[in-house]
């Protein structure tokens, strides 16, 4: 029994020795293969460059040892660019082959036979035949992106040199390594011999050692076997007594004394088991407890990053995505397009007459008008089937707020042009239907500036300046549209900006001027009043009307101060008609929508006590998307301004809200008939009938009328039998300077031309 378990374990160790030996003579070189290939750097370097001959000395002196059959070079992409020897002579797999079937084990290592079939890596496998490989594939890498644009050989090995070198790699290729199981065999088989000689060895010594010792000690050391079963099986607790010589006596007390340790230890480890338990529960009770406090400080620490990022990349009213966010997601597609040859569009969208709503109805009403706006445009481009999403779900940024009532929409990977214009469409459409904030029904409307990358411009400030230029033309073209951006823009964006600057110093320079119309009452000739038209003399340019510069002002926020210029310098030309005798019984004066605020009765106030001029000589001529947005607020102000003296009337009346209802709340004194009516009443039954309806409608409310626009002797015909009796128009005067107009004033000046007009008409 002995010697068959010597031989055996003599036999497994000179086995496993022997497999330990080669095992270590293949690691060996398959390290120092490793390192030759992917540590230096003139193999990536010559791969890179194309330059064969160096690369095939390389790939020789790699080849050279004994046990490398051969060694291919391939591509990145997979294709072979050298193999040496030329011609192994062994049918080679491909490399995703090779590389189809490795494990995390193997570190890039598969051993095949000659067919290409997986066989045994170990010294069983090289046993078993001749054609049996170690299949080695590795990664050449190189510190240069080979998609990146070709470098010199001196910036190739630069960058190989740089500190940040080894973090980032780029794969240019692969080397692949065949390893001759049996040639590796015989590099090991001389340390595998001595192994082998030494176990041979030790097994005959056993051997002999164990024939003397079993003649002389076998019966004691039965009765001791016996002995030590016991302890192992842990049977025996307490000592036993064993006779059978001094040695076996000796041995007897000493397992016996392991008999008494055995039993002490085990009592100490009760004890120590039951401390060891407490102290346990203890520690995971506090584990438990600072577990719990620290995922609550986790989950509050995230939450105030997620606050914090929110704050500084989203709009806080509409939650939209804010300049910020814009700016550098929309820095990142460019790129990608640019890299990608992609076509982005940028759609710029401002609010049309967003500060009118904002002033009449306060800025709460116009923070739920933008949110509102956010949502339809969210919901329009998540709609939209040319819309693309990013691959990012947490930062899309379809959607927009630049700030104010300023929006932007971006359009990733267009696959045809028009594909803009259908988005636009959509928009105006999604927006243009009627909001219902704070009680109030508003329709908004937006004008809409399109900049294409790469054919407008290629980076954001670029592609937000077009966008904003193309804007600017679509609100100038009659808002509620869109404009692609086009280069002749600029120039008109020049030509605008110039005027703004011009027109900042109008006033100062006293550019501005007053013409006046004349209102002439046909019953007796007179001129009952006038109607007082800003005008802009450029010192370059000359008369510039006002169709030109009032919009103009508005979006500057110049109109109220100008509105207060106007009704002063109107005040004071009645004051100066005045000092020289001249009657002018009042001076018409136009009110902007957006210079109809709160403060507007305390200036219109201030000016009359500063010129302390009759506020009857002063009518405010307001429309009636001036009055109509807040009606109980408009009803308020006209109030008080009726309460200063001043005459109040609804100017081009029927062109907008026409709600009858509502006009009989108004402490209004004059309604004005639009030059459009006055020209549709001659050329439709139907027009004259709606002329004649509001013609009754005034008479009704004791409403004094004005029929403006009247050119022609059949307007003035119909207007004067209708009912409106005072004419403003080109019939009489068009609007002239103040020195024009004084002779006008005169109460003989146009009875005369009545006279031939009421000959020419009845004759």
């Amino acid at each position: 029994m002995v010697v068959a378990i010597v031989i055996t374990m003599s036999m497994l160790v000179s086995g496993f020795a022997s497999v330990r030996e080669y095992r270590l003579e293949r690691d060996r070189l398959l390290e120092l293969l490793t390192d030759e290939a992917v540590r230096r750097p003139d193999l990536s370097l010559y791969l890179y460059f194309d330059n064969d001959q160096a690369l095939r000395s390389t790939l020789r002196s790699l080849v050279s040892p004994s046990p490398v059959q051969y060694g291919i070079v391939y591509r990145a992409q997979g294709g072979l660019v050298m193999r040496v020897p030329d011609n192994p002579g062994l049918g080679v797999p491909d490399i995703p082959t090779l590389r189809e079937g490795l494990s995390a084990a193997d570190n890039g290592l598969r051993s095949l036979d000659g067919q290409g079939e997986s066989v045994s890596s170990g010294l069983p496998g090289a046993l078993m035949g001749a054609d049996r490989y170690f299949h080695l594939t590795l990664p050449i890498t190189s510190a240069v992106n080979p998609l990146s644009e070709k470098v010199s050989q001196e910036a190739f090995l630069l960058a190989a040199t740089r500190p940040e070198a080894g973090k980032i790699r780029h794969v240019i290729g692969y080397l692949h390594l065949a390893v001759n199981q049996r040639g590796l065999l015989l590099e090991v088989l001389p340390s595998i011999a001595w192994v082998v000689a030494a176990c041979v060895t030790f097994a005959v010594l056993c051997l002999m050692l164990s024939l003397s010792l079993t003649r002389r000690i076998t019966s004691p050391i039965s009765r001791l076997a016996k002995l030590a079963d016991g302890i192992a099986s842990g049977k025996l607790e307490e000592p036993v007594k064993v006779t059978g010589g001094g040695e076996v006596e000796e041995i007897a007390a000493i397992l016996n004394g392991v008999i008494t340790g055995i039993s002490n230890y085990k009592k100490e480890m009760d004890v120590d088991h039951q401390l060891l338990s407490m102290k346990v529960e203890e520690r995971t009770s506090q584990l438990s407890k600072r577990n719990q406090e620290l995922n609550t400080a986790v989950k509050q620490v995230t939450r105030t990053k997620n606050r914090l990022r929110k704050m500084a990349y989203y709009d806080a009213l509409t939650s939209l995505p804010n300049r910020r966010l814009f700016t550098e997601q929309l820095s990142l597609l460019l790129k990608l397009a640019q890299r990608n040859k992609q076509t982005l569009a940028l759609l710029f969208l401002d609010l049309d007459n967003f500060k009118r709503i904002n002033d009449s109805l306060g800025h709460s009403a116009g923070d739920l008008l933008l949110r509102e706006v956010g949502q339809r445009l969210s919901k329009c481009v998540r709609d939209s089937d040319v819309v693309a999403h990013y691959a990012d779900p947490t930062a899309k940024i379809d959607v927009s707020r630049l700030g104010g009532d300023e929006f932007t929409v971006v359009l990733n990977d267009l696959d045809a042009p028009e594909s803009v214009g259908v988005v636009a469409e959509r928009l105006i459409l999604a927006l243009s239907e009627p909001m219902l904030i704070d009680g109030h029904e508003l329709v908004i409307t937006p004008s809409i500036g399109i900049a294409i990358a790469p054919e407008h411009a290629n980076e954001v400030e670029g592609l937000l300046r077009c966008s904003d230029t193309a804007m600017y033309h679509a609100k100038a073209s009659g808002k509620s549209t869109y404009l692609v951006y086009e280069s002749s823009m600029e120039e008109a964006g020049l030509d605008r900006l110039t005027l703004e600057n011009d027109l900042r110093k109008a006033m100062d320079n006293d550019e501005l001027v007053l013409f006046y119309q004349p209102q002439v009452d046909t019953r007796s000739g007179k001129v009952v009043g006038a109607e007082a038209l800003l005008r802009w003399m450029h010192p370059e340019q000359g008369l510039i009307p006002p169709f030109k510069f009032i919009p103009l002002a508005e979006e500057m926020g110049l109109i109220g101060e100008m509105g207060d210029w106007v009704i002063r310098e109107a005040c004071k030309q009645v004051q100066t008609f005045a000092k020289k005798g001249v009657s002018l019984p009042k001076v018409a004066v136009n009110v902007s929508a957006l210079q109809f605020t709160p403060s507007f009765t305390r200036r219109v106030k201030s000016i009359l006590d500063e010129l302390a001029v009759d506020p009857a000589t002063l009518e405010l001529e307001l429309t009636e998307g001036v009055v109509m947005g807040d009606t109980n607020a408009s009803v308020q102000a006209l109030a008080e301004l009726k309460d200063l003296g001043v005459s109040l009337s609804i100017d081009d009346f029927g062109t907008g809200y026409s709600s009858l209802s509502y006009l009989s709340r108004f402490p209004l004194d004059e309604l004005k008939i639009d030059r459009s009516f006055v020209i549709e009443a001659n050329n439709s039954e139907q027009g004259a009938s709606l002329v004649r309806a509001i013609i009754a409608m005034a008479q009704s409310l004791g409403l004094e009328l004005v029929a403006e626009g009247v050119e022609t002797d059949e307007q003035y015909e119909f207007m004067t039998t209708a009912g409106a009796h005072v004419i403003q128009g080109y019939m009489f005067s068009q609007p002239v300077p103040a020195e024009k107009l004084e002779p006008l004033l005169a109460p003989w000046h146009f009875q005369q031309q009545i006279a031939q007009l009421e000959s020419r008409i009845h004759r």
